[in-house]
């Protein structure tokens, strides 16, 4: 199975960053991500059903508090010369420390990512018609919603031509 490690969003902030995504409709090929959205915290890829077990197993042992956390900015990634994903970036302290605790209980399964940005993905950019109009659109401001985390899930994604369909694997509250 194609499985990621992720904290959802609450529905009031989906439907802010839906319409975050509108601002960006008719700016040329963009496969828009949709709701429920999420923040990646440690994207697995193909596991096998003996790794998901040990991965539920030594997740179930990162103990976390609640925290907060705030959109911030849009962004892109890799870089505003070369555009391939469009993103908002959150702030919080706490999800770069859950992030790294979970990165160390799961390092001799999947080894440790080099770097973590962040950030809940709005599209992958394909084409677009006009690169200045969407750098201008990056500049909006996305507007202040805080959120509180108390939990992260283990999702499996099913990549379809209608685009990857996400199913809850475990759920790991605080």
């Amino acid at each position: 199975m194609r499985a990621f490690i992720a904290i959802e969003m609450p529905e009031n902030v989906n439907a802010l960053l839906q319409n975050l995504q509108k601002r960006f409709t008719g700016q040329g090929k963009i496969n828009f991500t949709k709701p429920p959205y999420h923040l990646t915290l440690k994207f697995l890829g193909e596991i096998t059903q003996d790794q998901a077990e040990k991965t539920i197993t030594l997740l179930k042992e990162a103990v976390f508090k609640p925290f907060e956390l705030e959109l911030e900015r849009l962004g892109v990634f890799p870089n505003e010369s070369y555009i391939q994903v469009l993103w908002v970036g959150v702030k919080g302290e706490q999800v770069n420390d859950l992030q790294q605790k979970i990165d160390s209980k799961l390092s001799g399964i999947f080894g440790k990512d080099s770097r973590f940005h962040a950030h809940i993905t709005l599209g992958r950019v394909k084409f677009l018609e006009n690169k200045a109009r969407f750098k201008e659109l990056l500049k909006l401001e996305v507007p202040s919603r805080r959120f509180e985390v108390k939990e992260f899930k283990l999702i499996k994604s099913e990549l379809t031509p209608q685009g990857p369909e996400y199913e809850d694997v475990e759920v790991f509250k605080v």
